[in-house]
């Protein structure tokens, strides 16, 4: 092309394929003939199709824009004849809100702002319910791929708080319908929904299964917060009604867990466990205070005080225990460690002044003296910050200042780095290189935090959101699911498996595997999740085989029960029954082939399945069953 000009005559349709395997791109000619004083311009209209967007609870939802029939050919049509008119309308706003936001935080905290701004919203898809209602679910972008993720959604919400309180509705329902559902039985609210584009339950830690690795002072404090936060936009606490014993019981949990936190994950889950954790502290006794403001919308005066008095009692208690003289503690018990205190945030932008401003001038001053050349470490443990963070931790102050001081480095972090990716939120701060991963996530939201510490804005902003969703399907009602060929998940069950290639008829039924090593399935690496591994395999490939019995009878609907990280195909009686490609994040429904269908038959059959690994967890183990919706 660079040599004439030309593009190819036809379509390159070779799908579907590895991205990496001479991947084709969207290529566009168009001829601007003469161009003298007076600009020519055309434009191009580029458009994501896709007939279904997200799995929720196994009911395939589509994308919002086609919630009244709309196709994408109308979806070009109405842009093509609308263009000026948006055209217009996106200037308008682009302008007002850069005004906005260079007034409230001043010049580079606007250009953030402006980078966050497409970023953030780019990684949530909004689909409609069965009732035609708006539902937001956010993907866990390079970190583990999970979706509608409570500590991804809560340090972005700022800008959806801000300029669409209906998405932070559709962010938080499928959450909360979760979590009121017999499917959640904890106490504390739920990590996230599934791995994207599958919400069929938690994943992460130990799942629906397990309390394991689980976050649940930091998932219950978000929650809590952000209920508050959209109650506070619009003036009333009408959207938790349905959702408040669930809620009640968060608070609960709270009350007896919340202020000196067992050694568990915080959202920063990449620095570890923690005890005694300062910062979660203080993000379970605002929430507290948010419970408490909530009951009080409601007229519950009654839990109101008695909520709002836990919340002071325990603030106290924080002041006098997390204190080191001229900062406070990133642990209870570290005396010299430090740590950046951003929940704080809502203190003063909830109206809950639960702490004297003595403690951010104190934590302020403190950070100071702790700045590196681009930006303030998260804490003491490393030199490494998060930028979502650092702006909320600047937020704390009302001094310009000291919001300058912290800003002003995430500015040139951003401006320097020579990493040439989407915005990145993990960052070193000795030197302008990100960590590994976390990029094009919608945490990068947060940065509007600024804006909700200027109610007029906020208010101004708010009012423009006039969707007025309301009447969610409720969430789909689980199938009954009967096993009939049952997997690892629950017991051990014996296989034949190599991680060196076998022959080329490995998967045939008489094939001879009798120099192949014998494990319990699951077969993979602890941490992966949802796996239950009994088996440790960490090479890239793996071959299993084993015989089972089929029972007699007539098993309508009957689907593999399958959890494959990564690419997996599977034979029966050495017919092709399934191919999956990329992972799952549980055990999960998969089709088989009608081949592979009709291959089962009563009595003794085989499976054999080869899985293939390229980065990250990994895992496989099947079983069959049927399944009634």
């Amino acid at each position: 092309f660079a040599k004439n000009g030309q593009i190819p005559v036809r379509d390159d349709t070779r799908m579907p394929r590895p991205a990496g395997e001479e991947a084709p791109v969207s290529a566009f000619v168009f001829d601007l003939g003469k161009v003298a004083a007076k600009p020519v311009s055309r434009y191009l209209m580029v458009a994501y199709d896709d007939e279904y967007s997200i799995t929720f609870f196994r009911r395939k939802l589509r994308p919002y824009w086609r919630r009244s029939g709309m196709t994408a050919d109308q979806l070009l049509q109405t842009a093509d004849r609308d263009y000026a008119k948006l055209q217009k309308r996106c200037r308008d706003f682009d302008t007002e809100l850069m005004a906005d936001l260079t007034r409230v935080g001043g010049k580079e905290y606007a250009w953030i702002a402006a980078l966050a701004y497409r970023q953030a919203l780019a990684g949530q898809k909004l689909v409609a319910d069965a009732n035609g209602q708006p539902l937001s679910f956010s993907k866990e972008n390079f970190s583990n791929g999970c979706i509608a993720t409570v500590d991804v959604i809560y340090p972005a919400s700022p800008q959806l708080l801000l300029l669409s309180p209906t998405l932070v509705k559709a962010s938080l329902v499928p959450l909360l319908q979760y979590s009121v559902s017999p499917r959640w039985k904890w106490p504390f609210a739920p990590h996230d929904l599934g791995t994207y584009p599958v919400a069929n339950g938690q994943v992460y830690g130990g799942g629906e299964r397990t309390e394991d690795n689980q976050m649940p002072v930091e998932e219950s404090g978000n929650m809590l917060l952000m209920l508050a936060a959209l109650a506070k936009s619009e003036g009333n606490a009408d959207f938790v009604a349905p959702y408040w014993p669930k809620i009640t019981q968060w608070a609960e949990y709270l009350a007896d867990k919340g202020f000196d936190p067992e050694s568990q994950l915080s959202t920063d889950d990449f620095a570890g466990h923690l005890a005694h954790n300062v910062n979660l502290s203080a993000k379970a006794i605002e929430a507290l205070g948010a419970y408490a403001y909530l009951s009080d919308l409601r007229g519950d005066k009654t839990s109101a005080a008695k909520y709002r008095k836990t919340a002071e009692d325990f603030a106290a208690r924080w002041v006098k225990e997390g204190d080191s003289s001229d900062h406070y503690r990133l642990a209870f018990d570290k005396p010299e460690s430090w740590s950046q205190k951003y929940n704080l945030v809502w203190d003063r932008i909830l109206g809950l002044n639960l702490f004297p401003e003595s403690v951010v001038d104190k934590e302020m001053a403190y950070y100071r003296t702790k700045m590196n050349k681009y930006g303030l470490p998260l804490d003491n443990r490393a030199g490494y910050t998060k930028l979502d963070w650092t702006i909320w931790t600047a937020t704390l102050s009302t001094n310009k200042s000291d919001f300058t001081s912290l800003v002003t480095p995430v500015y040139d972090y951003l401006n320097a780095t020579p990493d040439r990716v989407p915005m990145n939120d993990w960052h070193e701060t000795r030197e302008p290189k990100k960590m590994s991963g976390f990029q094009a996530r919608t945490v990068v939201g947060g940065v509007f935090i600024k804006m909700l510490d200027d109610p007029a804005t906020w208010q101004k902003w708010v009012k423009r959101d006039k969707n007025t969703a309301r009447g969610w399907a409720p969430i789909p009602e689980p199938p009954t699911v009967t096993t009939v060929v049952p997997s690892a998940q629950e017991k051990g069950i014996t296989w034949r498996y190599t991680t060196a290639m076998p022959s080329a008829n490995w998967f045939q039924p008489g094939f001879d595997d009798s120099k192949w090593k014998t494990g319990e399935a699951g077969f993979g690496t602890g941490g992966t999740p949802g796996a239950v591994v009994r088996t440790e395999w960490n090479s890239a490939d793996i071959w299993i085989r084993r015989e089972f019995t089929m029972p007699e009878g007539k098993f309508d609907n009957l689907q593999l029960y399958l959890h494959h990280d990564e690419d997996t195909e599977i034979y029966i009686n050495g017919v092709l029954a399934a191919r999956m490609a990329g992972f799952t994040g549980n055990y999960d429904f998969t089709a088989l082939t009608p081949e592979g269908r009709a291959a089962l038959k009563p009595g003794k059959n085989a499976i054999a399945i080869h899985c293939h690994q390229t980065g990250g967890g990994q895992y496989i183990d099947a079983g069959l069953s049927t399944v009634k919706e």
